[in-house]
């Protein structure tokens, strides 16, 4: 252990960070409330719900006020937005807004009714143990494809950034439930306790800065980065790199983390600058509160007709689809080594079915044709959407399409990555939106 020069405690060999993290003093359950806000990926089609969340944080202290939802990203003052995001961080410092709290580890508890307790871990990890690019064999590790050109964006608004909010959403495979339970017998320091506006559900936490609990971490850390147990557990090749941290949610926000960082270092920053580091919470992949949803698409400004047209020519033989009018509740048909995929359109519903060998994977199989399709046409856009009814309203409209996709099994998930690598973008979500994590802590990264 090490610490760095704004007192992080720093463990190299788990690539683990203590973090010194801020937050609010105000225990006023209302002042929580409307201090905690969804991440930024969220409602990305559904302007109706940041209209609410902007109503309902006016002329109050939120987080909603340091960030920038990715749904005003294209917007004509997305620029003067990020200017007074910045200028707001500096100002609840100076203020006192926000308070720094010693070295520690944030237990979060998470219950939105809709799935069993959530628990985790809020700390930090080093971006230098990280690499998001393809075929990348890092510590930590992306687990879908990382898509470039959504990462300015993003280093635009943390480029000037005092602060960093945690969004990512980091997996460990931890089975004997070594690392995050073992945590919550402990004793620890109550910090929030509150229900989350727009129906996020209850969230509470506490912080545990004991010496010999941040050491009993760090060793079962070790234990599931020990190569032996590693290629053991796993039954790959004793050369096959290590993975300990998978990207579950919020794998384009970690990867603007370490760009900015890489940015940073460029400029000649210490590599002990705290933004060598970036706040996550660890979830056990076996927690039950961990439920891996599918991740579906809509398309928008879209012709159904030309899309099937163009979807044969594509796949050749390896695809068909079938349209069925009417929703009668009977038995999905399915083909022998085909993925299906039911899709609706308005007037219209049905299914397509794409032979396994185009992808192993179905969300893999469709957006390799809807990326060649936008690619054709740049009129029509896609959306990744959480939740069926939502794809159901927004396919149906006039000009769009919806796609359900398959879940995968999460307890398939590590193997899949260490051996195929990162899967298709958006190919599966941790819960539906409302269900996702709330900004809540702050961390200084300047």
């Amino acid at each position: 252990m090490k610490k760095i020069a704004n007192g992080e405690m720093i463990f190299e060999n788990v690539a683990m960070n203590v973090p010194n993290v801020l937050l609010p003093e105000n225990n006023s359950s209302d002042f929580w409330k409307s201090w905690a806000c969804v991440a930024c990926d969220q409602y990305t089609s559904q302007l109706d719900y940041w209209q609410a969340v902007e109503k309902e944080t006016e002329g109050k202290e939120s987080t909603y006020n340091l960030m920038l939802p990715e749904i005003f990203l294209e917007e004509p003052d997305a620029d003067d937005r990020i200017v007074e995001i910045n200028k707001t961080m500096e100002k609840y410092i100076e203020d006192g807004v926000l308070k720094e709290n010693e070295p520690g580890l944030i237990l979060v508890e998470r219950d939105t009714k809709a799935s069993p307790v959530r628990r985790g871990v809020v700390m930090a990890l080093d971006l230098e143990a990280y690499d998001y690019n393809k075929g990348s064999g890092s510590l930590i590790r992306a687990t879908e494809g990382t898509v470039v050109e959504r990462i300015p964006p993003r280093m635009k608004i943390r480029k000037n950034a005092v602060l960093e909010m945690p969004h990512v959403m980091i997996l460990i495979d931890d089975p004997e439930k070594t690392v995050v339970e073992p945590l919550f017998e402990l004793e620890s320091k109550p910090l929030y306790d509150f229900d989350m506006m727009q129906g996020g559900g209850h969230v509470k936490g506490s912080l545990v800065s004991d010496a010999d609990a941040i050491d009993g971490v760090v060793k079962a850390l070790e234990v599931l980065g020990d190569r032996k147990h590693f290629t053991e557990k796993y039954g790959v090749e004793e050369d096959t790199p290590v993975l300990l941290y998978a990207v579950g949610d919020g794998n384009h926000s970690l990867a603007s983390a370490k760009c900015h960082w890489e940015e940073v270092k460029k400029q000649g920053a210490p590599m002990d600058h705290p933004a060598r580091y970036a706040l996550v919470e660890i979830v056990n992949i076996h927690d039950k509160g961990i439920i891996f949803e599918p991740i579906h698409r809509v398309m928008f400004n879209v012709n159904p007709y030309l899309f099937f047209d163009e979807m044969a020519g594509f796949y050749g033989e390896n695809a068909s689809c079938i349209e069925a009018i009417a929703d009668d509740g009977g038995e999905i048909p399915s083909y022998e080594g085909c993925h299906t995929i039911k899709y609706v359109a308005p007037g219209k519903q049905g299914y397509i079915f794409i032979d396994q060998k185009v992808h192993t994977l179905a969300v893999g199989a469709l957006q390799e044709f809807i990326d060649e399709f936008i690619k054709a046409h740049p009129e029509t856009r896609v959306d990744y959407i959480h939740g069926d009814d939502v794809v159901k309203e927004l396919g149906t409209a006039q000009g769009n399409m919806g796609f359900y996709l398959p879940v995968i099994d999460k307890n398939q998930f590590f193997k899949t990555v260490i051996l195929k690598g990162s899967l298709p973008r958006k190919t599966f979500s941790m819960g539906e939106a409302f269900e996702k994590r709330y900004y809540i802590e702050c961390r200084k990264i300047k």
